[in-house]
Protein backbone atom coordinates (compact mmCIF):
# COMPACT_ATOMS: atom_id res chain seq x y z
CA UNK A 1 0.00 0.00 0.00
CA UNK A 2 1.61 3.20 -0.93
CA UNK A 3 1.64 6.05 1.83
CA UNK A 4 0.35 9.81 0.21
CA UNK A 5 4.13 10.81 0.52
CA UNK A 6 5.49 7.83 -1.90
CA UNK A 7 1.66 8.20 -4.47
CA UNK A 8 2.62 11.70 -4.76
CA UNK A 9 6.36 11.26 -5.89
CA UNK A 10 5.03 8.41 -8.22
CA UNK A 11 2.29 10.72 -9.93
CA UNK A 12 4.84 13.54 -10.41
CA UNK A 13 7.90 11.08 -11.79
CA UNK A 14 10.14 13.88 -13.01
CA UNK A 15 8.95 17.60 -13.70
CA UNK A 16 10.10 18.50 -16.78
CA UNK A 17 9.14 22.50 -17.81
CA UNK A 18 7.37 20.93 -21.07
CA UNK A 19 5.53 18.74 -18.63
CA UNK A 20 5.42 20.71 -14.61
CA UNK A 21 3.58 18.48 -11.95
CA UNK A 22 3.17 20.59 -9.34
CA UNK A 23 2.11 19.46 -6.02
CA UNK A 24 0.22 21.19 -3.18
CA UNK A 25 1.50 23.00 -0.48
CA UNK A 26 3.27 20.83 2.04
CA UNK A 27 3.82 17.85 -0.58
CA UNK A 28 6.71 16.88 -2.41
CA UNK A 29 7.56 17.86 -6.19
CA UNK A 30 10.45 15.32 -7.79
CA UNK A 31 11.81 17.54 -10.15
CA UNK A 32 14.61 15.50 -11.27
CA UNK A 33 16.13 11.95 -10.22
CA UNK A 34 17.45 12.51 -6.41
CA UNK A 35 16.01 16.40 -6.61
CA UNK A 36 12.92 17.38 -4.78
CA UNK A 37 10.97 21.03 -4.19
CA UNK A 38 8.78 21.11 -1.04
CA UNK A 39 6.32 24.59 -0.84
CA UNK A 40 5.75 25.35 2.22
CA UNK A 41 2.46 26.48 4.31
CA UNK A 42 3.30 30.11 4.23
CA UNK A 43 0.12 31.26 5.09
CA UNK A 44 -0.41 29.08 8.37
CA UNK A 45 2.87 28.21 9.85
CA UNK A 46 4.97 30.91 8.03
CA UNK A 47 7.34 28.44 5.98
CA UNK A 48 9.60 29.06 3.67
CA UNK A 49 9.74 25.99 0.45
CA UNK A 50 12.50 23.89 0.81
CA UNK A 51 14.63 21.55 -1.57
CA UNK A 52 17.04 19.08 -1.21
CA UNK A 53 19.36 16.94 -3.72
CA UNK A 54 20.12 13.59 -2.65
CA UNK A 55 23.83 13.12 -3.73
CA UNK A 56 26.00 9.35 -3.43
CA UNK A 57 26.79 10.03 0.22
CA UNK A 58 24.72 12.41 1.97
CA UNK A 59 21.74 15.23 1.37
CA UNK A 60 21.90 18.60 1.13
CA UNK A 61 19.03 20.52 1.87
CA UNK A 62 18.10 23.88 0.56
CA UNK A 63 16.85 26.34 3.49
CA UNK A 64 16.62 25.62 7.11
CA UNK A 65 13.01 26.90 7.52
CA UNK A 66 11.27 27.71 11.44
CA UNK A 67 12.00 25.35 13.64
CA UNK A 68 8.49 23.22 12.91
CA UNK A 69 8.68 23.76 9.24
CA UNK A 70 12.48 21.93 9.69
CA UNK A 71 11.03 19.19 12.13
CA UNK A 72 7.36 18.77 9.45
CA UNK A 73 10.57 18.28 6.34
CA UNK A 74 12.78 16.03 8.01
CA UNK A 75 10.35 12.79 7.97
CA UNK A 76 9.37 13.54 4.33
CA UNK A 77 13.61 13.27 3.45
CA UNK A 78 13.57 10.19 5.13
CA UNK A 79 10.97 8.64 3.84
CA UNK A 80 12.50 9.12 0.36
CA UNK A 81 16.24 7.95 1.43
CA UNK A 82 18.02 6.81 4.22
CA UNK A 83 21.44 8.84 3.28
CA UNK A 84 22.53 11.19 6.25
CA UNK A 85 21.59 14.94 5.81
CA UNK A 86 24.88 17.09 6.35
CA UNK A 87 24.03 20.25 4.82
CA UNK A 88 21.42 22.66 5.34
CA UNK A 89 22.15 25.93 3.12
CA UNK A 90 20.64 29.51 4.41
CA UNK A 91 19.45 31.33 1.65
CA UNK A 92 19.57 34.54 3.78
CA UNK A 93 19.33 34.96 7.67
CA UNK A 94 15.42 35.57 7.70
CA UNK A 95 13.69 33.82 10.31
CA UNK A 96 11.39 31.87 8.22
CA UNK A 97 14.73 30.78 6.44
CA UNK A 98 17.09 30.10 8.91
CA UNK A 99 15.61 29.99 12.21
CA UNK A 100 15.43 26.14 11.95
CA UNK A 101 19.13 25.59 11.76
CA UNK A 102 19.22 24.06 15.58
CA UNK A 103 17.04 21.27 14.46
CA UNK A 104 18.94 20.65 11.67
CA UNK A 105 22.22 20.23 13.52
CA UNK A 106 21.30 17.88 16.23
CA UNK A 107 20.00 15.67 12.68
CA UNK A 108 23.74 15.99 11.80
CA UNK A 109 23.66 18.30 9.38
CA UNK A 110 26.63 21.42 8.98
CA UNK A 111 24.13 24.91 8.58
CA UNK A 112 26.15 26.62 5.12
CA UNK A 113 25.20 30.44 4.05
CA UNK A 114 27.16 33.20 2.07
CA UNK A 115 29.06 35.06 4.85
CA UNK A 116 26.37 38.16 4.49
CA UNK A 117 23.78 35.74 6.30
CA UNK A 118 26.40 36.06 9.33
CA UNK A 119 26.55 39.92 9.17
CA UNK A 120 23.06 40.08 9.12
CA UNK A 121 22.60 38.18 11.84
CA UNK A 122 24.70 40.24 13.59
CA UNK A 123 22.79 43.22 12.26
CA UNK A 124 19.13 42.32 12.93
CA UNK A 125 19.14 39.08 14.50
CA UNK A 126 20.01 38.16 17.97
CA UNK A 127 22.36 39.70 21.02
CA UNK A 128 24.56 36.13 21.05
CA UNK A 129 27.01 37.87 19.54
CA UNK A 130 27.02 40.59 22.45
CA UNK A 131 25.27 42.95 20.67
CA UNK A 132 21.18 44.35 21.79
CA UNK A 133 18.51 41.01 21.27
CA UNK A 134 17.33 41.40 18.30
CA UNK A 135 14.57 39.29 16.08
CA UNK A 136 15.05 35.91 17.15
CA UNK A 137 14.50 36.99 20.29
CA UNK A 138 11.56 38.92 19.66
CA UNK A 139 10.15 35.95 17.79
CA UNK A 140 10.31 33.65 20.05
CA UNK A 141 8.14 35.65 22.60
CA UNK A 142 5.77 34.73 19.88
CA UNK A 143 6.38 31.64 18.10
CA UNK A 144 6.90 28.66 20.01
CA UNK A 145 8.79 26.64 17.93
CA UNK A 146 11.42 29.11 17.84
CA UNK A 147 11.13 29.66 21.93
CA UNK A 148 12.16 26.19 22.39
CA UNK A 149 14.83 26.22 20.22
CA UNK A 150 18.04 28.56 19.89
CA UNK A 151 19.39 30.46 17.18
CA UNK A 152 22.33 28.36 15.39
CA UNK A 153 24.18 30.71 13.07
CA UNK A 154 25.97 28.76 9.90
CA UNK A 155 29.14 27.91 10.46
CA UNK A 156 30.23 26.93 6.97
CA UNK A 157 30.68 29.92 4.61
CA UNK A 158 31.33 30.92 0.98
CA UNK A 159 31.96 34.34 -0.17
CA UNK A 160 31.42 34.27 -4.17
CA UNK A 161 31.05 30.11 -4.43
CA UNK A 162 30.84 26.85 -2.76
CA UNK A 163 30.33 23.74 -5.13
CA UNK A 164 29.03 20.01 -4.02
CA UNK A 165 29.97 17.64 -6.92
CA UNK A 166 29.95 14.07 -6.28
CA UNK A 167 29.95 12.99 -10.02
CA UNK A 168 26.57 12.46 -10.45
CA UNK A 169 25.02 15.30 -8.84
CA UNK A 170 26.75 19.34 -8.95
CA UNK A 171 25.18 21.78 -6.80
CA UNK A 172 26.82 25.47 -6.68
CA UNK A 173 25.92 27.71 -4.12
CA UNK A 174 26.08 31.19 -5.82
CA UNK A 175 25.94 34.74 -4.80
CA UNK A 176 25.65 37.90 -7.00
CA UNK A 177 24.96 40.52 -5.11
CA UNK A 178 22.38 42.39 -2.93
CA UNK A 179 18.99 41.59 -3.58
CA UNK A 180 16.47 41.12 -1.24
CA UNK A 181 19.31 40.96 1.83
CA UNK A 182 23.06 41.78 1.38
CA UNK A 183 23.60 37.86 1.88
CA UNK A 184 21.41 36.17 -0.76
CA UNK A 185 22.74 32.84 -1.77
CA UNK A 186 21.54 30.84 -4.65
CA UNK A 187 21.81 27.29 -5.53
CA UNK A 188 21.97 26.18 -9.25
CA UNK A 189 22.15 22.94 -10.24
CA UNK A 190 23.48 23.35 -13.85
CA UNK A 191 22.97 19.84 -14.96
CA UNK A 192 19.25 19.94 -14.50
CA UNK A 193 19.15 23.96 -14.76
CA UNK A 194 17.11 24.16 -11.81
CA UNK A 195 17.76 27.23 -9.41
CA UNK A 196 16.50 27.38 -5.84
CA UNK A 197 16.68 31.27 -5.19
CA UNK A 198 15.69 31.84 -1.98
CA UNK A 199 14.01 34.99 -1.40
CA UNK A 200 15.61 36.75 -4.08
CA UNK A 201 13.02 35.28 -6.21
CA UNK A 202 9.39 34.50 -5.17
CA UNK A 203 6.28 33.62 -7.03
CA UNK A 204 3.38 36.02 -5.44
CA UNK A 205 2.79 39.04 -3.32
CA UNK A 206 6.01 38.05 -0.44
CA UNK A 207 8.80 40.54 -2.04
CA UNK A 208 10.12 42.05 1.65
CA UNK A 209 12.55 44.91 0.35
CA UNK A 210 13.62 47.05 3.79
CA UNK A 211 16.51 44.60 4.03
CA UNK A 212 17.75 45.11 0.26
CA UNK A 213 18.09 47.40 -1.94
CA UNK A 214 15.56 46.95 -5.00
CA UNK A 215 17.19 48.68 -8.08
CA UNK A 216 20.45 46.41 -7.11
CA UNK A 217 17.99 43.69 -7.09
CA UNK A 218 16.94 44.30 -10.58
CA UNK A 219 20.66 43.56 -11.03
CA UNK A 220 21.10 40.74 -9.23
CA UNK A 221 18.04 39.24 -11.47
CA UNK A 222 19.78 40.21 -14.76
CA UNK A 223 22.83 38.16 -12.97
CA UNK A 224 20.42 35.11 -12.06
CA UNK A 225 18.68 35.04 -15.24
CA UNK A 226 22.13 34.71 -17.43
CA UNK A 227 22.50 30.72 -16.15
CA UNK A 228 19.30 29.94 -18.20
CA UNK A 229 17.72 27.98 -15.50
CA UNK A 230 14.81 25.91 -16.46
CA UNK A 231 13.04 25.49 -13.67
CA UNK A 232 12.87 27.89 -10.56
CA UNK A 233 11.73 26.85 -7.29
CA UNK A 234 11.39 30.65 -5.18
CA UNK A 235 11.26 31.09 -1.64
CA UNK A 236 7.73 31.15 -1.62
CA UNK A 237 5.13 30.70 -3.87
CA UNK A 238 4.24 27.55 -6.35
CA UNK A 239 7.38 26.69 -8.70
CA UNK A 240 7.75 27.13 -12.29
CA UNK A 241 9.61 28.32 -15.39
CA UNK A 242 12.46 31.27 -16.10
CA UNK A 243 9.38 33.28 -16.49
CA UNK A 244 9.23 33.72 -12.67
CA UNK A 245 12.69 35.33 -12.43
CA UNK A 246 11.38 37.72 -15.34
CA UNK A 247 8.33 38.87 -13.55
CA UNK A 248 9.81 39.37 -9.93
CA UNK A 249 12.56 41.79 -12.20
CA UNK A 250 9.42 43.37 -14.38
CA UNK A 251 7.28 44.09 -11.18
CA UNK A 252 10.63 45.89 -9.56
CA UNK A 253 11.45 47.57 -13.00
CA UNK A 254 7.70 48.73 -12.92
CA UNK A 255 7.39 49.52 -9.41
CA UNK A 256 10.40 51.69 -9.90
CA UNK A 257 8.41 53.33 -13.44
CA UNK A 258 5.59 54.81 -10.90
CA UNK A 259 7.70 55.93 -8.37
CA UNK A 260 10.07 57.99 -10.50
CA UNK A 261 7.03 60.16 -11.67
CA UNK A 262 6.47 61.71 -8.05
CA UNK A 263 10.55 62.04 -7.73
CA UNK A 264 11.12 65.40 -6.00
CA UNK A 265 7.59 65.75 -4.43
CA UNK A 266 6.40 65.61 -1.28
CA UNK A 267 6.19 62.70 1.30
CA UNK A 268 2.46 63.76 0.91
CA UNK A 269 2.36 63.76 -2.43
CA UNK A 270 4.08 60.16 -2.82
CA UNK A 271 1.85 58.71 -0.19
CA UNK A 272 -1.36 59.86 -1.87
CA UNK A 273 -0.21 58.44 -4.83
CA UNK A 274 0.04 54.92 -3.94
CA UNK A 275 -3.70 53.47 -4.55
CA UNK A 276 -3.15 54.75 -7.40
CA UNK A 277 -0.03 52.96 -8.53
CA UNK A 278 -1.36 50.35 -6.56
CA UNK A 279 -4.04 50.26 -9.01
CA UNK A 280 -1.77 50.24 -12.24
CA UNK A 281 0.50 47.45 -11.17
CA UNK A 282 -2.53 45.24 -10.71
CA UNK A 283 -3.84 46.25 -13.90
CA UNK A 284 -0.68 44.01 -15.54
CA UNK A 285 -1.75 40.45 -15.90
CA UNK A 286 1.74 40.10 -15.60
CA UNK A 287 3.05 41.53 -12.81
CA UNK A 288 -0.68 41.78 -11.21
CA UNK A 289 0.34 38.79 -8.30
CA UNK A 290 3.11 40.27 -7.20
CA UNK A 291 1.55 43.23 -5.46
CA UNK A 292 -0.01 42.61 -2.08
CA UNK A 293 0.38 44.25 1.75
CA UNK A 294 4.12 44.90 1.46
CA UNK A 295 3.56 47.81 -1.30
CA UNK A 296 3.72 50.62 0.90
CA UNK A 297 7.10 50.47 2.36
CA UNK A 298 8.07 49.03 -1.32
CA UNK A 299 7.05 52.61 -3.17
CA UNK A 300 8.61 54.60 0.70
CA UNK A 301 11.81 52.63 -0.09
CA UNK A 302 12.13 53.59 -3.79
CA UNK A 303 11.42 57.10 -2.84
CA UNK A 304 13.56 57.21 -0.67
CA UNK A 305 16.52 55.84 -2.95
CA UNK A 306 15.33 58.86 -5.57
CA UNK A 307 15.62 61.47 -2.57
CA UNK A 308 12.85 61.66 -1.31
CA UNK A 309 11.81 62.01 2.26
CA UNK A 310 9.96 58.77 4.42
CA UNK A 311 6.16 58.60 4.28
CA UNK A 312 5.06 55.94 6.63
CA UNK A 313 4.57 57.12 10.19
CA UNK A 314 7.54 55.89 12.03
CA UNK A 315 5.46 53.60 14.36
CA UNK A 316 3.70 51.70 11.41
CA UNK A 317 7.84 51.76 9.96
CA UNK A 318 9.23 50.37 12.63
CA UNK A 319 6.83 47.53 12.60
CA UNK A 320 7.29 46.61 8.54
CA UNK A 321 9.37 44.14 9.82
CA UNK A 322 6.98 42.93 12.09
CA UNK A 323 4.51 42.94 9.29
CA UNK A 324 7.10 41.00 7.61
CA UNK A 325 7.50 38.43 10.55
CA UNK A 326 3.65 37.97 10.69
CA UNK A 327 2.98 37.22 7.03
CA UNK A 328 5.48 34.66 7.06
CA UNK A 329 4.36 33.53 10.60
CA UNK A 330 1.26 33.38 10.45
CA UNK A 331 -1.60 34.57 13.08
CA UNK A 332 -1.39 30.69 14.51
CA UNK A 333 1.67 31.67 16.10
CA UNK A 334 2.35 35.89 15.88
CA UNK A 335 0.40 38.28 17.97
CA UNK A 336 0.48 41.98 16.50
CA UNK A 337 1.76 44.89 17.72
CA UNK A 338 -1.32 47.48 18.80
CA UNK A 339 0.82 49.74 16.57
CA UNK A 340 0.66 47.48 13.49
CA UNK A 341 -1.25 48.33 10.38
CA UNK A 342 -5.02 47.17 10.74
CA UNK A 343 -4.55 46.30 6.62
CA UNK A 344 -2.00 43.84 7.37
CA UNK A 345 -3.57 42.36 10.31
CA UNK A 346 -6.99 41.72 8.49
CA UNK A 347 -4.95 40.03 5.37
CA UNK A 348 -2.70 37.77 7.43
CA UNK A 349 -6.07 36.80 9.11
CA UNK A 350 -8.03 36.28 5.99
CA UNK A 351 -4.90 34.31 4.73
Amino acid sequence: MKTPLLATLLACAVLTPASPCRAGINEVTKLAPDVYFHEGDLKGHGHCNNGWIIFEDYVLVIDGNFPSGAQQIIPKIKAITDKPIRFTFDTHHHGDHAYGNQVWVENGATPVAHVGVIEEMRKYETGIFGGTPGRWEDTAKKREDVAASKLKPPTLLYKSELIFDDGKHRVELLHFGVAHTHGDGWAWLPNEKILFTGDACVNGPYNYASDGDIQLWVQTLEVAKKLGAKTICPGHGPIGGPEVLDDQQAYFVALTEQVKKFAGRSPEEMKDAVAGIRRELRSRERISRYVGDFLDPQVEKVFIDLGGKPFIPKTASSDDRAAHALAHGGVLHFRPRSTMRSNIVNTASAN
